[in-house]
């Protein structure tokens, strides 16, 4: 079998990410499965970028890919290595939420144990609740979070020190968003706030597991390349060996200059 990816920033016209067709087989076994799920509702602020980054950097570790984009009128494929999830406006996220309820491959992918970042209405929708034009939503009760709306609108940067847990530089991001978060008993924030709101202006996201919740966008791993690697090394058993971050580097250093 090929090394090449299915889809790979490198190599854009070789393929693109495959839809799910009835009965298909969602990946080879020994690729890194990387699932972007409801790109037709939740897309927003580059979201997708977060599919080519890791993509991209896998691919240049020799690591086999495979990138399928999953609509949400579509089975969720129960063997991806990462799910992900983006933001998106209320209606969009209040129909994500009864499709992957009604369909529940995610839930089923991540009790196997699945990778998964959940980005803004992505990251609410995996809890309990939240609130959609001003009607609470039930959300997948994934995590015990729960979404409710702030006194202001939350936009412009967000940059926070993550858990000393994850072993992670200070986490760099743009938020635009309504809700505010809270975490139940047992659940850790992703990062503490330095700049901006995040949850509550106090602590930004969450993790769990293997399962990363924030508010930033940017995307989000374009900004925090080390964020990424976390992922591949949770997806794939084993830390990944480094490679030349000097662009990425100069980004993050461009953006966390602007907050400071």
């Amino acid at each position: 079998m090929s090394t090449e990816p299915r889809y790979s920033v490198a190599s854009p016209r070789k393929s693109g990410p495959r839809h799910l067709a009835e009965g298909d087989d969602p990946a080879s076994e020994s690729a890194l499965r990387i699932v972007w799920l409801c790109p037709d509702l939740l897309s927003t602020y580059g979201d997708r970028g977060n599919m080519l980054i890791l993509a991209r950097r896998a691919y240049v570790r020799g690591i086999p890919v495979e990138t399928i984009e999953v609509r949400s009128d579509e089975p969720v494929p129960q063997q991806g290595d990462i799910y992900l999830l983006g933001g998106g406006e209320d209606g969009p996220q209040a129909l994500a939420a009864q499709r992957l309820n009604a369909n529940r491959g995610l839930h089923q992918a991540l009790e196997r144990g699945a990778t998964a970042l959940v980005v803004c209405a992505g990251y609410q929708l995996i809890g309990t609740s939240f609130f959609a034009k001003g009607t609470k939503c039930a959300g997948l009760g994934i995590l015990d979070i729960s979404s409710d709306r702030g006194p202001t609108r939350a936009v412009g940067e967000l940059a926070g020190e993550a858990d000393p847990a994850l072993n992670l530089p200070t986490l760099t991001g743009f938020e635009n968003h309504g809700g505010r978060t809270h975490l139940g008993p047992g659940l850790k924030p992703l990062a503490r706030v330095t700049t901006g709101v995040g949850n509550d202006g106090a602590t930004e996201g969450v993790w769990h597991g293997k399962i990363i919740g924030t508010y930033m966008h940017g995307p989000v791993l374009a900004r925090n390349p080390a964020l990424a690697d976390l992922l591949i090394s949770w997806a794939v058993g084993s830390p990944v060996a480094p490679i030349d971050d000097t662009w990425p580097n100069r980004l993050r250093a461009e953006r966390l200059a602007a907050i400071r």
